[in-house]
C-alpha cells in the first residue's frame, strides 16, 4: 500500500483526535516501520489495519466507520493532488472510469502500486452497482471514497453494501442517487 495512505491517515488522526492519539496508536500497534512513512514508499496494509484497530479500541468507534470516514477524507486529498482525474461530468461517469482510466494512470506514477478493481453496472440513471475486488478487504474505505466523490460532484447518494464474498475480498456496493 502506498505511503500516502499512511501519512494522510496519521494527519487525519492528528486533526481529529490530537498528536497524543497518533503517538498512542503508533506506539501500541507493533508496527514493523515504527510508524515512519513516506508518501511514495510502499508498506504492508496490515500496518494500516493495526493502527485503525487500535484507534477503534481507543476511541470506541467501529473499524468500518473509521475506514469509511477516512476514505471520505482521503478522496479530498486525492482531488487536490490529482485534479486531472476528476474531469468527468458526474459521479457515475467518474466511478465508471476508475479501472479503465484512473488506475492505469496511477500505475504510471506508481508502478508498484497494488490497486483494487472496480466494475460497474448501471441500473437506469439513478442507480449503479459497483463490485469491489481486493485482497486487502477495504470495501469500507472504498465506500468512504465514493461518499467523498459524491460530495465533490454535488450528488446526494445512498450507499449500501449488498453482498460480501471471500471474506471481504469481493463486495457488491449499490449506489443510489437521491433527489
Amino acid at each position: 500500500m502506498k505511503g500516502i495512505v499512511f501519512t494522510e491517515f496519521l494527519e487525519l488522526v492528528e486533526e481529529q483526535f490530537g498528536i497524543e492519539t497518533v503517538d498512542k496508536i503508533v506506539s501500541e500497534s507493533n508496527l514493523e516501520t515504527g510508524g515512519v512513512y513516506t508518501a511514495v514508499g510502499t508498506y504492508s496494509h496490515k500496518e494500516m489495519f493495526s493502527m485503525v484497530a487500535k484507534l477503534s479500541e481507543i476511541k470506541g468507534i467501529a473499524v468500518p466507520d473509521l475506514l469509511e470516514f477516512y476514505g471520505k477524507y482521503f478522496f479530498g486529498v486525492l482531488a487536490k493532488s490529482y485534479p486531472q482525474f476528476l474531469r468527468e461530468k458526474g459521479l457515475f461517469s467518474f466511478l465508471e472510469t476508475i479501472d479503465n482510466y484512473i488506475h492505469p494512470e496511477v500505475l504510471k506514477l506508481y508502478p508498484d502500486a497494488e490497486l483494487p478493481s472496480f466494475s460497474t453496472v448501471r441500473d437506469g440513471d439513478k442507480s449503479l452497482l459497483l463490485t469491489y475486488k481486493s485482497s486487502r478487504k477495504m470495501a469500507h474505505f472504498a465506500m468512504g471514497l465514493i461518499l467523498g466523490a459524491s460530495e465533490h460532484f454535488e450528488t446526494k447518494i445512498d450507499v449500501q453494501k449488498l453482498t460480501e464474498n471471500q471474506d471481504g475480498e469481493v463486495v457488491e456496493i449499490k449506489i443510489d442517487i437521491l433527489e
